[in-house]
C-alpha cells in the first residue's frame, strides 16, 4: 500500500512538472508581458529595468526553475489587466467554482445512480425505456443550450429562480458560501443542473451497463439459489460490484466539472474561476491563464490519486493484490 502511494505521488509530481512546463511556455512565448504592464510611450530604459526586475533576461532554464518555485508557493505574479496578485484573484473566485462543481456532481450521483440501477434491473420495462430516451437530452444538447432553456422557463416565464449571479453569500473569512442563504441556494440550482446533466447521463448509462453485466454472472445466480431476497442480491451483491468503474468515472468527471465549468459560468454570469479564465483570454492576461492551467492540473492529479486510493477500500481483490505487491517489494 505504501509503495503504491509513493509511486502515485512520484507520477503526480511528474505530471505537475509537465503542466508547469506548458504554463511556463505560455508565459514566455505568448505576448510580451512588458507591453501589458506599461504604456507604449514608456522609454526603453524603463522597459529594460522592468525586464531585469522580473527576471526576463535570465536564461530559459533559470526562468523555469523560478516559475516552478513560485508556483509551488502559490505565487503567479500580477495580473496584466488589474495589476492584482493572481493567487488572490484565484482564491477569491475558487469557492464559487468548487461549490458549483460539488452541487453538480452531487446532482449527477443522486439522480444518475438510482436511474442506472432501475434501468439495469428492469431493462425491458416501459419506464426504463422512457428514462433512457430522456437521458439522451443530456448527451445531445450542448451545455449552453440547456442553460438558456432553463433560464427561459424558470426565470423568464415562471419567475422561480434567478437567471444570473451567485445570489446571497456568507463571507466566512477564508471562504464565501452559498449554502447558508436561501437566495444563494436558489442561485445554485439551475447552474448545477446545467453543469451536471451530461455527467448524470454518463453515470446512468455506466451503472446500467454494469448492472446488466453483473446480473448475468454465476455468483448472482448462486446467491439467488441460496434463497437471498431480491434486495440483498440487487444491492448487497450486484450494486456493490459496480462501484469500481463508477468511482473511476465519477472521480474523473469531477475534475472535468471544474475544468469545463467555463461555459456554465459564462451563461449564468457565475463569478467563478471559469469566468475569470474567459476574461483573461479576452485581455490576453497570461499570468491568470497560466495559474488556471496549473490549478486544473493540480485538481486532476489530486482527484486521480484519491480515486486510486478508493479502489483499495472498495475492491478487496485489488486491495489484497496491491498489498501483496507492496510486500513483495
Amino acid at each position: 500500500m505504501l509503495a503504491f502511494i509513493l509511486r502515485r505521488l512520484v507520477q503526480s509530481v511528474a505530471v505537475l512538472l509537465v503542466v508547469g512546463l506548458v504554463a511556463f511556455f505560455l508565459f514566455r512565448y505568448v505576448g510580451d508581458p512588458i507591453n501589458g504592464m506599461v504604456g507604449q510611450d514608456t522609454p526603453a530604459v524603463e522597459r529594460e529595468a522592468l525586464k531585469q526586475k522580473l527576471g526576463l533576461n535570465d536564461p530559459a532554464p533559470i526562468q523555469f526553475l523560478h516559475f516552478v518555485g513560485n508556483a509551488a508557493r502559490g505565487w503567479f505574479g500580477l495580473s496584466y489587466r488589474t495589476s492584482e496578485p493572481v493567487n488572490r484573484m484565484i482564491l477569491e473566485r475558487l469557492p464559487a467554482t468548487l461549490e458549483l462543481s460539488f452541487c453538480a456532481a452531487l446532482f449527477a450521483l443522486l439522480v444518475g445512480v438510482p436511474m442506472g440501477v432501475y434501468t439495469g434491473l428492469y431493462p425491458r420495462h416501459w419506464s426504463s425505456r422512457a428514462l433512457q430516451a430522456i437521458s439522451l437530452i443530456g448527451v445531445s444538447l450542448p451545455t449552453f443550450v440547456i442553460g438558456i432553456l432553463l433560464i427561459l422557463v424558470f426565470s423568464v416565464i415562471l419567475h422561480w429562480l434567478p437567471s444570473f449571479g451567485r445570489g446571497e453569500t456568507v463571507d466566512l473569512g477564508w471562504w464565501t458560501t452559498n449554502f447558508l442563504r436561501w437566495k444563494g441556494i436558489e442561485a445554485l440550482i439551475m447552474p448545477s443542473i446545467t453543469l451536471g446533466l451530461f455527467q448524470l447521463t454518463l453515470i446512468m448509462r455506466l451503472v446500467r451497463s454494469e448492472m446488466l453485466e453483473v446480473m448475468r454472472t454465476d455468483y448472482i445466480k448462486f446467491a439467488r439459489a441460496r434463497g437471498l431476497t431480491n434486495r440483498a442480491v440487487n444491492f448487497g451483491h450486484a450494486l456493490k460490484n459496480t462501484l469500481v468503474p463508477v468511482i473511476t468515472v465519477t472521480g474523473l468527471q469531477l475534475g472535468s466539472l471544474i475544468a469545463f465549468s467555463v461555459v456554465t459560468e459564462t451563461v449564468f454570469a457565475w463569478p467563478g474561476v471559469g469566468q475569470l479564465f474567459i476574461q483573461s483570454v479576452q485581455f490576453v492576461d497570461i499570468p491568470v491563464m497560466a495559474a488556471y492551467l496549473m490549478l486544473i492540473g493540480l485538481l486532476f492529479v489530486l482527484i486521480n490519486l484519491a480515486v486510486d486510493l478508493l479502489y483499495f477500500a472498495v475492491d478487496p481483490r485489488l486491495r489484497g493484490g496491491g498489498l501483496a505487491r507492496a510486500g513483495g517489494h
